[in-house]
């Protein structure tokens, strides 16, 4: 995806740690299985990241800082009804439109949205330990 001011319209954004093992590992899993390429990706570390979220009021962390916090998708990018969701909200969207994993997206919508956004702060909070790190951010392949 390009960076600057050219947002993909009407394919939701996926703003990911770039630099994270999961979040890399999940930006592969959602390749794997969005067969209709509904969704665009975009590192947190990366301009049109910051210019997404500052319009939304969310100030990432400082750069160099070590966790740039959570991942976040654009629904509508650069329309009218745009709106971020954040932490477990933007898990049940996607799950929702991967193919075969509409029951777990339900299953996990059916907790109560502050014991979802704890579990995804759990597994957030231990990230790199369990998954490692990456000196920089590593590219999918183009398809």
């Amino acid at each position: 995806m390009r960076e600057g001011n050219s947002l993909p319209g009407g394919h939701p954004v996926v703003f990911y740690d770039g630099v994270c093992g999961f979040c890399n590992r999940v930006v592969g899993f959602v390749l794997r299985r969005d067969r209709d390429a509904l969704f665009r990706f975009a590192p947190l570390q990366g301009r049109l990241a910051h210019e997404v979220l500052a319009r939304h009021g969310v100030a990432l962390p400082a750069a160099g800082s070590s966790d740039p916090g959570t991942f976040y998708l654009l629904l509508d990018p650069g329309g009218p009804e745009e709106r971020l969701l954040a932490r477990s909200q933007a898990v049940v969207f996607l799950l929702r439109r991967l193919p075969g994993h509409s029951l777990a997206a339900t299953l996990f919508r059916l907790l109560p949205r502050f014991l979802r956004d704890a579990l995804y702060d759990l597994v957030a909070r231990h990230r790199y330990r369990f998954f490692g790190r990456y000196d920089a951010c590593p590219l999918p392949r183009p398809q």
